[in-house]
């Protein structure tokens, strides 16, 4: 081969690699948010509870859960590449199974959806090092900026194509199997490829550090991700259901939620001025008492304008701090071995937190008959993120308090032996 032909293969593999990881970016909400806006007519159809359907978003959120420190060691053990399209599938299959309009397969689809996406959700940013070392800040601009894209298309899109396009919810839900397929596809080829060429795949190193546990600026960053994720899902998955009862249609309320994650796509790009401060303290709490002031906004005002505006605010708002807490996890540790532990216990405990947004929100709701009392719940917990968040921003690292741990070690070890 000569090496113009060769020049050529090089570079049209590295523009299938970034559509690879634009692919597998566009799985990693899209399958959650398609569902807000269907929620009602899937509960109507199944006859569901506001619980219920609060179980839709909670479950994959479990799963991230669950699967955030398991997904190292299957990566570990597999290559990231081959667990990637294991998740591929088993979301592809998930997809499939929830689209069946019975209660045990909507339930059953969505947790596989949970476990496919956490798998990925994961091991991408191991992918991106090792395909794109020199160009990590922009490929994980891309993947977040993606990511947030097809999250708000499918948002929008969920009620046009169930009752304009007639296919119904379940075939609404169905279509992001789609992209799934795509993605175990592409990755697929870059599999073999790899194995014809013989070259040697990198695995996600795990660490495990009990010190991690017992520092407060990790439970900060931790406890700040998990707060920020619980008003994210909590909007994807209520707030169709919250302007719908303030006299919007549902096809309103599905643009209003599309319209809540495209607002807050520039704001994703707040991480690159971010880490030109200092400390980030004062701009992360400034940024949550924006999602405050747009919950109070939902509370006291059920206008077209006031549920604008409240919406932009809450938009730009999650937009900014999803990716301020993914780049706390590097900010906040002095390594990549820090940097792993730190995202492994981050979010397992976050997600955990999470899931219990749209399970607490829709039981309000039950109980209360409105949304009064689970806007008040939402402005409590974006006062809370400030408070956490402000203490996550710190300029200071889990390695400095390692450092101060082990100072104080030493000196009570001393104090016990001096006679």
């Amino acid at each position: 081969m000569g090496i113009y032909q060769f020049e050529d293969l090089k570079r049209y593999n590295q523009i299938l690699l970034v559509a690879g990881i634009i692919i597998i970016a566009f799985n990693l909400r899209a399958a959650i948010t398609s569902v807000g806006p269907l929620a009602n007519v899937i509960g109507d159809d199944l006859s569901l509870s506001s619980w219920s359907l609060g179980i839709l978003t909670s479950l994959p959120l479990v799963a991230f859960a669950v699967m955030s420190p398991v997904a190292p060691k299957l990566g570990n053990r597999y290559s990231n590449e081959i667990v990637l399209i294991n998740g591929m599938v088993v979301l592809f299959i998930g997809i499939l199974a929830r689209s069946v309009p019975m209660p045990f397969f909507l339930f059953g689809g969505t947790l596989l959806i949970g476990l496919g996406i956490a798998v990925s959700n994961v091991l991408l940013p191991g992918v991106i090092k090792e395909r794109f070392p020199n160009r990590v800040p922009l490929m994980t601009s891309v993947y977040s900026v993606a990511m947030g894209l097809m999250a708000a298309l499918a948002s929008g899109v969920s009620v046009p194509l169930a009752n304009r396009a007639g296919l119904g919810w379940e075939w609404s839900l169905a279509v992001w199997a789609i992209p799934a397929l795509a993605g175990a596809g592409i990755w697929f080829y870059f599999v073999k490829r790899r194995e014809a060429a013989n070259e040697v795949s990198v695995h996600y190193i795990a660490a495990s550090d009990v010190r991690m546990w017992k520092s407060r600026l990790a439970w900060e960053v931790a406890v700040f991700l998990g707060l920020q994720a619980f008003l994210y899902y909590v909007i994807i998955a209520w707030l169709p259901a919250i302007v719908q009862d303030y006299g919007a249609s549902s096809g309103t309320a599905g643009w209003m939620l599309s319209y809540a994650q495209f607002i807050g796509l520039p704001a994703s790009l707040l991480p690159i001025v971010a880490g030109k401060l200092k400390s980030q303290s004062v701009l992360t709490a400034g940024i949550c008492l924006l999602a405050a002031v747009g919950s109070a906004g939902l509370l006291i005002g059920q206008s077209l304008v006031m549920m604008t505006v409240s919406v932009t605010l809450l938009g730009i708002a999650t937009g900014a701090l999803f990716p301020l807490a993914l780049s706390f996890l590097g900010m906040r540790t002095g390594d990549a071995r820090q940097a792993a532990e730190l995202s492994g216990m981050a979010q397992a405990l976050g997600y955990f937190l999470a899931a219990l947004g749209p399970i607490m929100i829709g039981s309000l709701n039950d109980v209360t008959s409105g949304w009064q009392t689970p806007l008040i719940v939402l402005l409590i917990v974006s006062v809370l993120m400030a408070i956490v968040g402000y203490g996550a921003g710190r300029n200071r690292t889990v390695e400095d308090e390692f450092k101060d741990m082990s100072h104080r070690e030493k000196e009570q070890k001393e104090m016990k032996e001096a006679p």
